[in-house]
């Protein structure tokens, strides 16, 4: 079971305990609560020369998911577990509308001066915003975490398993693709290119197979833009049959198919391009930092028999994995990155005239969009995120409530918490 962080009145952290112990430590008046994600509750009394057990914060990074994990290696237990899901494409996405909007405006020729194309400068080290947005909520957590936990050390996947590579550096084009990159590399590019789902069905959670999308009997290559999923099922029925013959009766699917053939893994990219500047990152942290590679992961899981989720991968993280490793009753929380709103002075419509020009206050009677409350009104008692307006009444889901019925639980931070369970979403945790 995910365990309750806990700090002393200095805001030192101490070993995180039992929901059940922490229950006591609230009902006892001997703690009160310090933060609700992660739950966290502060003594009020000061430890003095406090015995900890360090704990190994653990990442597997992704595009768009990042796994957390903090493990304490010398009982092998798995204390808080988490998966971060990162705004990169929104950020690409409004970035490019931006640029849209510019270059019309540009295009009207209504400019009273000379556009100035070379008045802009990149710092040195500079990282394009969706891949920056990564790095700092990953930094932002292992910073986070390190308040509430004692943390010393931490794992995270660098490289991917390709021992091509390592005994060849110089290799490269046919003979690369020949190599080992052939066995494990490509079979994980092709499992996260096709979402490991068949690509002629869709279905998932099934045994699936390597499938050439233009035969090899008939002159097809083992070349990752002609490799795709299938199940045992579809694999059989086309047999050696040509792609276009085989979804005669399906072109939708036809059309699917050939499109995501040809499209390049743009989440695989963002990794690799990320990876070296956050094991930089994190190494200026102080903490020693260990590297693990994708294959090993993929091994220490296999081994354990555990499932492929976000939380499990990164606890899997390195040669420091346990080789047991306890996992019951951990329920992983679930962080979505949402930004702290935006830098708009005034909303613009599709060509890039302003709608109105009302400046909007960020905050009323104390309150912020994003905040978490709990409000018990005549009515019945709500919880969740709120959405101020500049009247006493609040957006409380599908509820308008007044300020006075509301308690804070937790102040808006640029991230949305929940506990989900197969679809479930549970109540904020510990009561």
């Amino acid at each position: 079971m995910s365990k309750v962080f806990v700090v002393d009145t200095n805001s030192q952290p101490l070993d995180p305990v039992h929901p059940a112990r922490a229950r006591i430590l609230l009902h006892g008046g001997k703690a009160s609560v310090f933060r609700m994600y992660p739950f966290t509750i502060i003594l009020k009394t000061e430890v003095l020369e406090p015995e900890v057990q360090p704990l190994r914060i653990k990442l597997d990074p992704g595009s768009r998911t990042t796994g957390i994990a903090l493990v304490n290696d010398a009982s092998a237990e798995v204390v808080f577990a988490a998966e971060l899901d990162h705004r990169g494409q929104t950020v690409k996405a409004s970035l490019d509308d931006r640029r849209a909007v510019r270059r019309s405006r540009r295009q009207r020729k209504t400019r009273y001066r000379k556009a100035r194309w070379q008045n802009r400068t990149r710092a040195q080290g500079w990282f394009p915003p969706s891949l920056e947005s990564r790095l700092a909520n990953v930094l932002t957590w292992v910073n986070r975490l390190s308040w509430y936990a004692p943390i010393s050390a931490i794992s995270m996947e660098l490289v991917r398993f390709d021992m091509q590579l390592m005994e060849n550096p110089e290799v490269s084009g046919v003979e690369y693709q020949q190599g080992s990159l052939a066995g494990y590399e490509i079979r994980e590019y092709v499992l996260e290119k096709w979402q490991r789902a068949c690509a002629y069905c869709e279905a998932k959670d099934v045994p699936l197979q390597i499938e050439h999308i233009h035969p090899r009997a008939k002159g097809g290559t083992n070349r990752v833009s002609n490799l795709c999923l299938a199940c045992e099922k579809c694999n059989t029925a086309k047999g050696t049959q040509d792609i276009a013959v085989f979804l005669k009766k399906k072109p939708e699917v036809l059309k699917k198919i050939q499109a995501q053939a040809k499209k390049p893994l743009k989440d695989a990219t963002a990794v690799n391009s990320t990876r070296w500047k956050l094991f930089e990152r994190l190494k200026a942290t102080g903490l020693p930092v260990e590297c693990g590679s994708g294959g090993l992961t993929r091994y220490n899981r296999t081994t354990r028999n555990l499932p492929k989720t976000h939380w499990l991968d990164a606890a899997n993280v390195g040669t420091s994995t346990p080789v047991v490793l306890i996992t019951k009753g951990i329920k992983p929380l679930k962080i979505k990155a949402t930004g702290h709103g935006r830098r708009k002075m005034c909303v613009t419509d599709a060509d890039g005239f302003p709608k109105h020009h009302k400046e909007r206050k960020s905050s009323y009677m104390g309150y912020r969009t994003g905040d978490m409350v709990k409000a018990i009104t005549p009515k019945g008692t709500y919880w969740g995120r709120i959405a101020i307006r500049h009247r006493p009444s609040f957006r409380l889901g599908k509820t308008d409530v007044h300020p006075k019925y509301m308690r804070r639980l937790h102040r808006a931070d640029g991230y949305e918490y929940t506990y989900e369970t197969k679809g479930v979403r549970d109540a904020p945790p510990h009561g």
